[in-house]
């Protein structure tokens, strides 16, 4: 959407399924050199997310302290 107010500023990408994220965020992380936290699940009783096979230790990190967050 060109006209939009977030346009070239959005910093979410929300994905059908599990899987379908975990290679495109993982693609995006590692062709940017950016970094990338997730997949991050919404919805559940308590605190879940995902790690790949092929994360790094920086990826383990994040995702246990976004994890934490969410638990408080």
């Amino acid at each position: 959407m060109p006209n939009s107010s977030v346009a070239g500023a959005a910093n979410v990408f929300i994905f059908p399924n599990l899987n379908c994220g975990n290679i495109t965020y993982k693609a995006v992380q590692r062709s940017a050199n950016a970094v990338a936290i997730g997949p991050i699940l919404q919805g559940l009783n308590k605190p879940v997310n995902d790690l790949s096979r092929g994360c790094l230790v920086e990826d383990i990190v994040n995702t246990a302290l976004i994890s934490a967050l969410q638990g408080e």
